[in-house]
C-alpha cells in the first residue's frame, strides 16, 4: 500500500476540482491546470476532499498511485500559492538581463545566450546575478530551471557558474606542486 496515495487531498478555500473522461482539472485564484489520469488510478472527489485509489493490485498500478496523488496535490498547491525558483549565477563578468519577455544571459561565451520565456512562467531578474522563476506548474518550473542551469553549471574548481538558491557545490582542491 502507497502511503502517498492513502492521503486524501484537502481542497482549500478558492480551489476547484472537476474529474471527466480521465481528466483531472484544478482551478484557483493562480491559474487553471489539468492532468490526465491514468486508466490504472480511480480518481474520486468527495465533498471538499480527492482521493485516488488502484484499479488492481499490480507494482506498477501502486507506483503510479503514489505519483498521481503527488502530481495532483502539487497541482492543488500550485493554482492556490503557485511555486517559485531562484537560480544564482556565479562567475567574473555573469549576469542576466530580460529583453522584452526573454531571458539574456551573458555566462562567459563568446555571444549572448537567449531563453524565450515559456507559456505560464513568469521570469524576473531582479539583480544582475539573480533569476526568479515563478509559476503554477512545479513541473515545467522545475524543467525550465534546469535548462538555464545546464547551460552551464557550476564547476568543482572554482564554483563558478549557474546554481539553484542554496545549492552546495562540492569543491575538488587543484592541482599540487
Amino acid at each position: 500500500m502507497s502511503r502517498v496515495g492513502k492521503k486524501p487531498i484537502k481542497l482549500p478555500a478558492g480551489a476547484q476540482a472537476t474529474i471527466a473522461d480521465g481528466v483531472l482539472r484544478v482551478k484557483g485564484p493562480k491559474g487553471e491546470l489539468r492532468f490526465d489520469l491514468h486508466p490504472d488510478v480511480e480518481a474520486k472527489l468527495d465533498g471538499g476532499e480527492l482521493t485516488f485509489a488502484p484499479r488492481n493490485e499490480l507494482q506498477k498500478t501502486r507506483a503510479i498511485w503514489g505519483t498521481t496523488r503527488a502530481r495532483a496535490a502539487n497541482m492543488v498547491e500550485g493554482v492556490t500559492n503557485g511555486y517559485t525558483r531562484t537560480l544564482e549565477l556565479v562567475g567574473v563578468g555573469y549576469k542576466a538581463q530580460m529583453r522584452g519577455t526573454d531571458l539574456a544571459l551573458a555566462l562567459g561565451f563568446s555571444h549572448e545566450v537567449v531563453v524565450p520565456s515559456p507559456e505560464g512562467i513568469r521570469i524576473e531578474t531582479p539583480k544582475a546575478t539573480e533569476i526568479r522563476l515563478s509559476g503554477v506548474d512545479k513541473e515545467a518550473l522545475g524543467q525550465i530551471a534546469a535548462e538555464i542551469r545546464s547551460l552551464r553549471p557550476p564547476e568543482p574548481y572554482k564554483g563558478k557558474g549557474v546554481k539553484h538558491q542554496g545549492e552546495r557545490v562540492r569543491r575538488k582542491e587543484g592541482k599540487k606542486k
